[in-house]
């Protein structure tokens, strides 16, 4: 794949639509981007001036998390019928919430479930990565700012959710939000299919287009809380159907114009 970057970094791949990956290489951890069949490494993080450094099979490259954030922030109840499924009003604002970046999980890592908690649920997402630092930005601002989407699994340990009234540490094992596998960066995120799967069967089916607040919309509200720097990650919320998975499970999520991200679930 020719790449030669000219002008603003960013810009340069979101123009040629190339997927954000990061690749195991020698031993190292390595930034790629990648079309249907290639990974051209570069020399530094998408966010910063790279230049092109050797290439990689897309279907022989070892994936890794395809982003390194700083802190990942949650929305809780963002779809309509998922509203609906769990008994709340429809929120007049977003609600959210942090899981620490020591969740992250790779796209085909083990979602491990803790030794002495009870039920843990999948709930896929679509998750926003931040390009460009972003302080009280517009939703037309916080637009030229995200990097690109990927998909994500926000694993819930349900029972310590209602015990303890508040969801840190629910959603903030280690491991348990599986990002991936990789960013596309040319995709529009307001009317995307999104579905889960456990063991091959269908639990969710929704598109994006039921979200009660829109992707921008979301990184332009959390950006007049905090700032969100490169590299951070923005969940957007789960549609209807969570439900439980289990050690030996397989859980995927599947996002139209992404791809998939398959995790293996196993007990600790």
């Amino acid at each position: 794949m020719e790449l030669k970057p000219q002008g603003d970094w960013l810009e340069e791949i979101r123009r040629r639509g190339l997927r954000v990956v990061r690749v195991l290489s020698d031993g190292d951890c390595r930034y790629g981007l990648a079309d249907d069949s290639t990974v051209t490494l570069i020399s530094d993080e998408p966010f910063a001036a790279w230049e092109p450094e050797g290439a990689l099979g897309l279907n022989t490259a070892e994936l890794l998390t395809p982003a390194v954030p700083t802190k990942i922030v949650c929305v809780g109840i963002n779809y309509r019928a998922h509203a609906k499924e769990m008994g709340h009003a429809l929120p007049v604002e977003p609600v959210i919430f942090l899981k620490p970046p020591t969740a992250i999980n790779s796209p085909h890592g083990q979602i491990v479930i803790p030794p002495g908690v009870g039920r843990v649920d999948y709930e896929a997402e679509l998750a926003v990565v931040i390009g460009r630092r972003t302080h009280r930005a517009s939703a037309e601002d916080a637009q030229h700012n995200v990097l690109g989407f990927t998909c994500a699994n926000d694993v819930t340990a349900r029972d310590l959710q209602k015990i303890d009234g508040q969801w840190t540490r629910a959603k903030g094992f280690d491991g348990f939000c599986p990002l991936g596998p990789w960013i596309d960066t040319d995709i529009e995120p307001d009317d995307l299919r999104i579905q889960s799967f456990v063991n091959g069967e269908p639990r969710q089916d929704a598109r994006t287009s039921d979200m009660i607040f829109g992707a921008y919309e979301l990184v332009s509200f959390i950006s007049h809380v905090m700032t969100l720097v490169p590299g951070d990650v923005v969940l957007t919320g789960t549609p209807s159907g969570i439900g439980e998975i289990v050690a030996g499970d397989t859980v995927e999520v599947r996002i139209e114009g992404i791809g998939s991200l398959i995790n293996t679930v196993v007990q600790g």
